[in-house]
């Protein structure tokens, strides 16, 4: 699929799996609250903590074991060898050499898989393979350079000896964490296989023979009522139908959607997709039941069981942590440069009518989660409108002195980096969180446009693609929230720490323009 256009949502209507349209979809409205199924209740009623990213972790690991190699290797360097012969710098190079090579050869060895974690004795055998051979490559290295005289065979020895103890001491620990994850089910993928028929059994029997596999199938959706379907698939229950699945995902953990039906079901398998491509979560196509074969590096796999990508999270493992970092660093250092402003603004609403300073408002976050987030108050407060059922219009008598000024200037939503800095609810860049009951012509946003949760797929921001291209204020018309949602999403399908950047940066230039902030 090529990359859209700024201001659309797809290169072409064909490819969209939900047009931005003014034609609600059939069927219940995502994060409704719409009652599901005894049986689907019955699997969100469970309790489930938050999931770690596999490759985070393993990235982790490698830093942690290189940190470690290069530790021994100095310590050892400094109790014998600096006391006699004082520093030499090419010691230095030795140390951080082989610490890189043992990165290189345990990833050789493929012991940076999750399984490996786990504690396998052949994980302990591979380790100690690949750190041999390390150390035979590090002689090899010194005796062809003739540099062998210029190290310490003591140093070496003791080197090789206890950084392999305090490798297999770490892998130790690292199984012991590992196990108790496991347990708790944060290294889980908390599946669901849409198709409740021969394909989905098929399908779920040979994730269940997988060996060490990370997929836990917690239900089945099918499109079908009840009368055409079962009411479980090999032994796994059949939560709901399609329409159910979206407000099951809203209510507990999902991260792996996987359509168990043949390509030939496409029709059936577009329908689905434009209920489902609102949440965050990984979408996958089930090859293993398919008739039509593709090239090998066509498919992507779950275990041995081959798949088609049809959705991925739009930030998920080094980008989820390389956006939280953003965020907290950038976003503490903003909160330090505005605190002077914030005092200065508070005083001014204190002093120009009475009432609190802040302005609490319930709104959408990630994943229809209901947030809570602060902005200066900017109203009166006995006509302050919580609840948003109408919104601030040009001249509204209801907004104070000062609430004009700070809301043309967009002052009233510093407070906003409390959210982002300390309840890690809101981002400094994203979809602007719009309040629950908003309206655009009488009609609620996501009434008025097709596809409108599909922004809660990411955090919402302070400040967004949207913004910074005019559409801020009031979203009074269908055309002021449809072109929201289009600049929204383009940001969701295009996003990287240098657009979060260039956004940040162009965020001032677009508070001048005021023409719809008021």
């Amino acid at each position: 699929m090529s990359r859209p256009e700024p201001g659309k949502i797809f290169a072409t209507a064909s490819e969209a799996p939900a047009a931005v349209t003014a034609t609600p979809q059939a069927g219940p409205r995502p994060g409704s609250g719409a009652a599901l199924p005894p049986a689907a209740l019955a699997v969100v009623g469970q309790s489930y903590e938050s999931a770690y990213s596999p490759i985070v972790l393993a990235g982790l690991v490698r830093a942690i074991e290189a940190a470690l190699v290069a530790l021994i290797g100095f310590a050892v360097y400094a109790g014998y060898v600096m006391p006699a012969h004082g520093f030499a710098g090419r010691y230095v190079g030795a140390v951080l050499g082989i610490a890189l090579l043992a990165m290189l050869a345990f990833q050789a060895a493929d012991i940076y898989q999750v399984q490996a974690f786990r504690g396998h004795e052949k994980q302990y055998m591979r380790l100690a393979s690949a750190w041999s051979v390390v150390f035979l490559i590090a002689i090899s290295a010194s005796f062809f350079a003739k540099a062998g005289e210029q190290f310490s065979r003591a140093w070496l020895g003791a080197f090789y000896v206890l950084g392999l103890f305090a490798l297999i001491g770490f892998r130790r620990a690292l199984f012991l964490l590992v196990r108790r994850w496991t347990r708790q089910g944060r290294l889980d993928r908390r599946t669901v296989v849409v198709g409740a028929d021969a394909n989905g059994e098929s399908l779920i029997r040979s994730l269940a023979a997988q060996r060490d596999s990370d997929v836990r199938v917690i239900g089945v959706f099918d499109d079908r009522g009840d009368e055409r379907s079962p009411t479980s698939c090999d032994g796994v229950a059949k939560l709901g139908t399609v329409d159910d699945l979206v407000e099951f995902a809203r209510r507990t953990r999902v991260d792996l959607v996987i359509f168990s039906l043949p390509i030939s079901a496409e029709s059936r398998i577009l329908q689905m997709l434009k209920k489902l491509w609102v949440l965050p979560v990984d979408i996958r196509l089930s090859a293993h039941s398919n008739k039509l074969r593709f090239r090998p590096r066509s498919y992507s796999y779950i275990g041995n069981v081959a798949v088609l990508d049809i959705f991925d999270k739009p930030i998920a493992d080094w980008d989820v942590v390389m956006k939280w970092l953003f965020d907290k660093i950038v976003g503490t250092l903003a909160l330090i440069c505005a605190a002077p402003i914030m005092l200065i603004v508070a005083i001014a609403i204190k002093l120009d009518s009475k009432g609190p300073v802040l302005f609490k408002q319930t709104r959408y976050g990630f994943n229809n989660e209901r947030i809570e987030i602060y902005k200066f108050r900017s109203m009166y407060a006995d006509q302050a409108d919580v609840a948003a059922n109408k919104l601030v219009t040009r001249d509204d008598p209801r907004v104070t002195r000062v609430g004009r000024f700070i809301r043309k200037t967009s002052l009233d939503e510093l407070p906003q980096l409390f959210n982002v800095v300390i309840f890690g609810d809101l981002s400094l860049v994203g979809p602007r969180p719009h309040a629950v009951h908003a309206k655009a012509e009488n009609r609620l946003y996501d009434e008025a446009v097709d596809g409108y949760f599909a922004r809660h797929r990411v955090k919402p921001g302070i400040t967004g693609w949207a913004q910074i291209h005019g559409w801020r204020g009031e979203t009074d018309s269908h055309e002021k929230i449809q072109r929201r949602v289009e600049h929204d999403l383009y940001y969701i399908e295009n996003w990287s720490i240098l657009l979060d950047l260039y956004i940040l940066a162009q965020t001032p230039f677009a508070l001048i323009r005021t023409e719809n902030a008021y």
